[in-house]
């Protein structure tokens, strides 16, 4: 039976398309991409319930000596200690706010009584390398210094991120455990692991054929030169040879999405290494489904299960 777009997805996506056919996404665009983002998100959350949360915005000092800003949204009426989560934004590496993320991120700290510590990271390609990992790291970091006057309890901080977002989730979780931090979980949505220009199978061109041409874009603008085999696992996880002693994880990818086959390998080098992992292949779903269709029937046990993920920290 071949693999088929969900019915309720696949009539957002058209409604949203109307009568043009959208160019393909050029080798090397990525200004076409961040532009698209920013008008994006905006119309695609004016209509959503947003929960009241508490909103704070810290500006701290980044190992190179800049400045991000660190947005820490805490659900009312909830006090510590609590659990936390570091969070980072999806957008490809290129880009995304904060901003763009903040009613998802609103429901799921209205929802699971969890505060986010989201963080403000650097692009591509005005920063490369592993300064993007190096910022969300620094959120982690930050978050663990100030946990008592923030009222949360540094042993059960977890990261998370979408798309892009998660892979500096998991890379910043690689970083950990290397400077002996213990996390309580990674929860990877739809992550892009590995910057390898792998084929796309036939039966996704149709629907993420524009997703594997900025991952490859992504990655070639954040590694330049070092975009080969020797490639470091803190800036793409798929590159780590041990897996040994990272936090559990929780990986959910659509069937549909670019990234399906990286997320499932990731979760196999986990299970490998006696890490505890839970994967979910959502049938029928592309990547960032939840954000262009939260309205349809899939999404309420996906945000559900996530909750309940966020609730057991």
């Amino acid at each position: 039976m071949p693999f088929s777009l969900d019915a309720e997805l696949s009539a957002v996506l058209a409604a949203m398309a109307g009568d043009t056919t959208p160019e393909p996404l050029a080798p090397g665009d990525w200004k076409t991409w961040r532009d698209t983002v920013a008008a994006l998100y905006p119309a695609l959350t004016a209509d959503l319930d947003r929960p009241e949360v508490g909103h704070q915005v810290f500006s701290v000092a980044t190992q190179d000596g800049a400045r991000i800003d660190l947005h820490w949204f805490t659900p009312l009426g909830v006090t510590g200690p609590t659990a936390a989560v570091v969070h980072a934004h999806g957008g490809g590496l290129v880009a995304g706010e904060v901003a763009h993320f903040a009613p998802f991120i609103a429901r799921y700290v209205a929802s699971a009584g969890v505060p986010f510590l989201s963080v403000e990271y650097r692009l591509a390609p005005e920063v490369t390398g592993s300064t993007l990992t190096d910022d969300v790291y620094t959120g982690l970091t930050w978050l663990l210094e100030h946990a008592d006057e923030l009222g949360v309890d540094p042993a059960r901080i977890a990261v998370m991120g979408e798309s892009a977002g998660a892979a500096l989730a998991a890379t910043t979780a690689i970083r950990a455990r290397q400077e002996g931090i213990d996390l309580a979980r990674q929860i990877l949505i739809y992550p892009m692991l590995d910057n390898r220009d792998t084929p796309l199978a036939p039966h996704l061109h149709t629907f993420s054929a524009d997703l594997h041409t900025l991952k490859n874009t992504a990655w070639q603008l954040v590694l330049g030169d070092a975009h080969g085999d020797d490639t470091p696992a803190t800036i793409v996880p798929a590159r780590l040879e041990d897996c040994t002693g990272l936090p559990p994880a929780y990986l959910e990818v659509g069937e549909l999405d670019a990234f399906r086959d990286e997320t499932v390998t990731y979760a196999q080098r986990l299970w490998s290494a006696g890490v505890s992992a839970e994967l979910r292949v959502l049938p029928g779903l592309t990547h960032g489904w939840d954000h262009i269709a939260p309205g349809i029937s899939a999404h309420a046990p996906v945000h559900v299960r996530r909750v309940t993920i966020l609730r057991s920290l």
